[in-house]
């Protein structure tokens, strides 16, 4: 029997509206500033882990593959058909930003506006209700309900 932790899904899946609308404005406004350059690191950051914790409670409440690392969460989530394929380029390219602004934070390029910034925030919107209409039709044909 599944257990699916919706609760923690929902909560982290509810903090992507924010996450969006800090990197639409952070590329709206660029200027190159520590600030921004600080806040844009850490809109990706949350991005980075958003996508990835949800994408190991649906492993692990789904009983899917076990990923090995950050990108292979993101591989099995999109194999498991939660999100597009479309999505899955930029949820890759995304993860793989997680060693360098968490563990080589020193190296960071914080004057100039990463690429993602100004391309994520319309996927995250999609991935949240991609996963929430995932979450809907599997629980649905398991549970018989919500």
């Amino acid at each position: 029997m599944y257990y699916v932790n919706r609760e923690q899904i929902a909560v982290r899946l509810n903090a992507i509206p924010d996450i969006s609308e800090a990197l639409t404005f952070i590329a709206a406004e660029w200027n190159g500033s520590m600030l921004q350059g600080l806040a844009q690191e850490r809109a990706l950051h949350l991005a980075v882990e958003t996508v990835t914790d949800v994408g190991s409670y649906l492993i692990d409440g789904f009983m899917m593959r076990d990923a090995s690392s950050y990108e292979d969460i993101v591989d099995v989530t999109g194999a498991e058909g939660v999100f597009s394929a479309e999505l899955l380029p930029t949820f890759k390219q995304l993860v793989q930003l997680r060693r360098p602004l968490v563990q080589q934070y020193y190296e960071w390029q914080r004057g100039e506006l990463h690429p993602l910034t100004s391309q994520l925030a319309p996927q995250l919107l999609r991935f949240k209700q991609e996963v929430e209409l995932y979450l809907e039709r599997e629980l649905v044909d398991f549970e018989g309900k919500v």
